[in-house]
């Protein structure tokens, strides 16, 4: 069978789903991987086939300078920016150029990112099975639990239920205006769907989460095709990120990250590299992304070393700790690898 990926075009999504990717590869099915031109390298490293889309709305480097203003946000702003100023224009462009890709190419059935929100509207119109992936936390829409954009603890009460489904309003109502794009499509494409069930376009085929069934509340009205299936980890299938190796001195090694989007808080580097200064003994890895220059964090430790980007998966399995922004993708490599965690939740 010919299998179709479509994901977001950033680390913590396409770090999992190339791994799905590849064990679909390795049962005998043949993939392909269709996404913006930034997506190429993270793919063709997994040893996927890569067909760009959406080319002239997204030329190499869009996707940093779309996502550089997300880096000092936290919280429901990270998902209002998101929502006003990437996710429509990125679904729009999806929705016009997919069905042409999955022609070319053949594709039988599509892996789609949950949150590249409405591509399902694509295989939906030309009867085509598709599946959707959680990379990131799961959303559960009953509000059967509090949604995890919100710190609230899990509780039955009606006065917490009706709460849970509030907080599912407030969100969704954040999603308006790609919504909007996703209503025009259908519209012109004679889609009858009942925006008020806002699980209306989610695959009725099958649902997976990256989030082990341990990681959840204990919610029991899970529909049928819901599946817990993570972590979603293959370090063979990652591109080669260079790390100064050399400069390792064989102390306890502390690595510390806060993810590839909401990283741009320089007070959050500023304590950890205090932290680190306090024990001498120790070594400490810092990635700090692309949108934080070093410079601006001096005075810097002797026992720390800071990169832009790091080899994660490698550096985890010589750590002794791993400080992070309790982004799904660290957490579970860290706790894969058995080293202790520092959460600082963005």
């Amino acid at each position: 069978m010919k299998i179709g990926f479509v994901s977001m075009p950033v680390t913590g999504h396409l770090n999992p789903m190339t791994a799905l990717a590849r064990k679909l590869q390795s049962r005998g099915n043949e993939v392909v991987f269709i996404g913006l031109p930034d997506a190429e390298p993270i793919v063709r490293a997994a040893n996927l086939n890569f067909v760009p889309f959406c080319e002239k709305e997204y030329p190499v480097g869009s996707v940093v300078k779309g996502y550089a203003p997300l880096a000092k946000l936290h919280g429901l702003h990270v998902v209002e920016h998101s929502a006003r100023e990437t996710h429509p224009g990125r679904c729009k462009s999806a929705l016009e150029h997919l069905p042409e890709k999955l022609a070319a190419t053949g594709v039988q059935a599509l892996v789609i990112d949950t949150v590249h929100f409405f591509v399902e509207l694509v295989p939906m119109r030309l009867g085509m099975p598709y599946v959707h992936i959680w990379n990131i936390l799961h959303v559960d829409r009953s509000g059967s639990s509090p949604a995890c954009f919100f710190t609230w603890p899990y509780e039955t009460t009606p006065e917490a239920l009706a709460r849970n489904v509030d907080g599912l309003k407030k969100a969704g109502g954040l999603l308006a205006p790609v919504l909007a794009v996703a209503k025009s499509y259908a519209e012109k494409n004679r889609l009858q769907i009942d925006w008020n069930d806002p699980a209306a376009t989610i695959s009725k085929l099958a649902v997976i989460t990256q989030t082990p069934k341990e990681f959840d509340f204990p919610i029991s009205n899970w529909p049928p095709q819901f599946h817990y299936a993570g972590p979603f980890h293959d370090d063979e299938g990652r591109e080669q990120v260079p790390f100064p190796w050399e400069k390792l001195t064989g102390a306890p090694l502390i690595y510390a990250s806060m993810g590839t989007l909401l990283n741009g808080m320089e007070y959050v580097y500023r304590a950890i590299l205090e932290a680190a200064g306090k024990f001498p003994e120790t070594q400490l890895v810092l990635s700090v992304g692309k949108n934080i220059d070093p410079d601006d964090l001096r005075p810097i430790p002797s026992n720390v070393i800071i990169v832009s980007t790091a080899p994660q998966i490698e550096l985890l399995k010589r750590a002794s700790l791993c400080i992070t922004h309790a982004g799904l993708n660290t957490a579970l490599e860290a706790l894969a690898q058995g080293v202790p965690i520092v959460a600082i939740p963005i």
